[in-house]
C-alpha cells in the first residue's frame, strides 16, 4: 500500500488459473481475472500517488509485468476429472485454444491499463512433477507424456499469441520465456544444477511424495537444495 506500490506488486495466488473454476477444490484463491482487477485498483492508486494519469502512464510503461499462468489449469482442472469436466468437454487442442483466448483478454486488459513490457512464462513439464508421476507413471521416473503433450500444445499457442500481440501493439513488448525447455534441461542434467533428486517431492506424502502435498507440521527433507521439487 502507499508508496510501497511503486517498488512492485505481487498479485499471485496459489492454485489460481486462467479459468475461473480452476483450483476450486483447494479453497479460496484469486483467479487471473481477479488479479487483473486488483491491478486496475493499483493503477488508480499510482495515479493518485504520482498526481496525474500522464505521469502514471509514463511510470507504468517502464515496469516489467511477469505473468506465468496456465499450470493450474492443467494440474488443478483438466487432469483432475474427479473434480472437473473439462477433459470430457475439450480435446487438448480445444482446451489450449480456450485458455489462450481467455489469456489474451486479460493481457489486453493489462495493456489498456498501462502495461507495456510483458514477460510471459510458458508452463513447465507438469507430467514430470511428483504428483503426475505418483498418479500416472509406471516406474515413478518416466514423465507422463499425455500431460506433457498437452502442456506443449498450450506453449505453442502461447508463442503464437505473443507474436500476434507484438504485431498488434507496436508500442509494447511481449516476450515468451521457455520454462518447459529450461525445466527439461534440469531434469536431463540435474548434476549441472546441483540436484540429485528429480522425481520426488522434498515434502509430501505417498508415492514420489506426490500423492498428497506437504501437510501442516510435516518436516521437509533435510537436503532440500538437492531436490528439483
Amino acid at each position: 500500500s502507499g508508496q510501497e506500490i511503486l517498488q512492485g506488486v505481487n498479485y499471485a495466488s496459489a492454485a489460481a488459473g486462467i479459468r475461473e473454476e480452476t483450483g476450486a477444490q483447494l479453497g479460496q484463491r484469486i483467479t487471473f481475472s481477479g488479479q487483473v482487477e486488483n491491478y486496475k485498483n493499483t493503477v488508480a492508486q499510482v495515479v493518485e500517488i504520482l498526481g496525474d494519469e500522464y505521469t502514471a502512464a509514463d511510470y507504468l510503461k517502464r515496469c516489467i509485468y511477469s505473468v506465468g499462468m496456465g499450470s493450474n489449469d492443467y494440474l488443478n482442472n483438466y487432469f483432475m476429472p474427479q473434480f472437473y469436466s473439462t477433459s470430457r468437454q475439450y480435446t487438448p487442442e480445444q482446451y489450449a485454444d480456450d485458455l489462450i483466448s481467455r489469456y489474451r483478454d486479460q493481457l489486453n486488459a493489462l495493456y489498456n491499463y498501462g502495461a507495456r513490457k510483458f514477460a510471459l512464462v510458458g508452463i513447465g513439464a507438469i507430467g514430470c512433477s511428483p504428483n503426475a508421476l505418483a498418479q500416472g507413471s509406471q516406474d515413478g521416473t518416466t514423465c507422463v507424456e499425455r500431460i506433457n503433450s498437452a502442456n506443449r500444445i498450450f506453449n505453442n499457442r502461447l508463442i503464437s499469441m505473443v507474436q500476434q500481440l507484438n504485431n498488434a501493439h507496436s508500442d509494447a513488448s511481449f516476450t515468451y520465456i521457455n520454462a518447459y525447455g529450461a525445466f527439461q534441461d534440469i531434469i536431463a542434467n540435474p548434476s549441472a544444477y546441483g540436484f540429485t533428486n528429480t522425481n520426488t517431492a522434498c515434502c509430501g506424502i505417498g508415492r514420489n511424495g506426490g500423492q498428497l502435498t506437504c501437510l501442516p507440521g510435516e518436516p521437509p527433507c533435510l537436503t532440500r537444495d538437492e531436490y528439483v521439487f
